[in-house]
């Protein structure tokens, strides 16, 4: 579902923009939502419901045994005993269509993203349960700098890319940052998602009364390149690919942050400067050169956000690399991406003291 808003309600307000102490990840979330309900259940010895568990994730082995997180320490782990547990078992496998081994499950009204892998012994699946709203991005944990810059986005166009591990809450962050654009900007955003995630379709009203539109696609016959080529038809402000999973792929979303639209996407990395090496070097794997990926890649970033989620309870670290988005003005970085050469630590730590001072990253 997305947001409409009432006609005379006004956006929160935001007073401080970093709240680590409410560090909201996808799995955080859930744990948020469901850990009184468990703990009512644990104490009354009461049955719970898939839906009801506090659980992010959902391990179903080839004997058909679940397992939950246990609770006691930060990844231990227990089996589930729910009280609908076999019929949920029964839909995630009846959902499986016979090729695509991630899609997704609404059951009981509730979206889990399942995963099928094979083993030893069989089929196993994982399910993850999503959120049933996204978080407001001012309650996500960035660095204040951050936070602010990419506000500053929303009527630009170009590359802006997550990048991180499995499981660092890259999603959740774009999420919330489309979903923000959405509020303030308006604009049709089209998005290609397999499995489709968190619940960005809809419509959403700004400020000013004007319109947000937001339509969630999963990419034709599994062609995530295709699924580009169909947004762009459809003349959106936003495009959202869920992952660059096709050198055909990566190509395309350059293109399109360099014709005019404002591009979100995620891709796996253990530093921003790897991310935009691979995303480079990904693109000219296919039908271009190296140095015209890098071209693409310097005409069209906005920017690169690396994020990690450390400790118990979880916490968020990131880092970011911000381009002009004046594409006709002065920048180092789209200089230094253009070369192929990257060394971006300098330029990180020099944009890094100029967002903790609120100044200006560009004149």
């Amino acid at each position: 579902m997305g947001i409409f808003r009432k006609e005379n309600e006004k956006p929160a307000a935001v007073i401080n923009p970093v709240n680590r102490s409410s560090i909201q990840s996808s799995a955080s979330l859930l744990h948020k939502e469901g850990i009184m309900q468990q703990k009512l259940a644990d104490r009354e010895n009461g049955p719970v419901s898939t839906n009801e568990a506090n659980f992010s994730d959902l391990y179903i082995t080839p004997d058909k045994t679940s397992y939950v997180w246990s609770g006691k320490s930060n990844s231990g782990l227990k089996v589930a005993n729910f009280t609908d547990l076999q019929e949920f078992i029964t839909a995630v496998i009846e959902k499986y269509d016979g090729e695509n081994p991630s899609y997704s499950l609404i059951f009981k009204g509730r979206t889990y993203r399942i995963e099928r892998t094979v083993a030893l012994e069989g089929e196993q699946y994982c399910a993850r349960k999503m959120p049933k709203s996204i978080p407001e991005l001012e309650k996500l944990g960035l660095p204040t700098g951050i936070y602010k810059q990419l506000l500053t986005l929303g009527n630009k166009s170009g590359l802006i890319l997550l990048a991180g591990a499995t499981g660092t809450g890259k999603s959740t962050t774009i999420a919330a940052l489309m979903k923000r654009y959405l509020e303030t900007e308006g604009g049709y955003a089209f998005t290609i998602e397999d499995p489709i995630e968190m619940p960005l379709d809809g419509v959403y009203k700004t400020k000013n009364g004007d319109l947000g539109l937001c339509k969630q696609t999963v990419p034709p016959k599994g062609v995530w390149e295709e699924g580009i080529k169909s947004a762009l038809r459809s003349k959106p402000r936003y495009i959202y690919l869920g992952e660059i999973r096709s050198p055909e792929a990566a190509v395309e979303l350059l293109r399109a942050a360099t014709s005019g639209h404002l591009v979100l996407s995620t891709i796996h990395s253990n530093n921003v400067n790897d991310a935009i090496n691979a995303m480079a070097k990904y693109a000219s794997s296919s039908s271009i050169s190296e140095e015209m990926a890098y071209e693409l890649m310097a005409n069209g970033l906005l920017g690169c956000i690396h994020q990690n989620l450390l400790g118990t309870p979880r916490r968020l670290e990131a880092e970011g690399l911000f381009a002009n988005p004046n594409i006709n003005g002065g920048c180092a970085v789209r200089a230094m991406i253009r070369s192929g050469n990257l060394n971006i630590a300098t330029i990180m730590e020099q944009q890094q003291t100029k967002m903790e001072k609120g100044l200006p990253l560009f004149d």
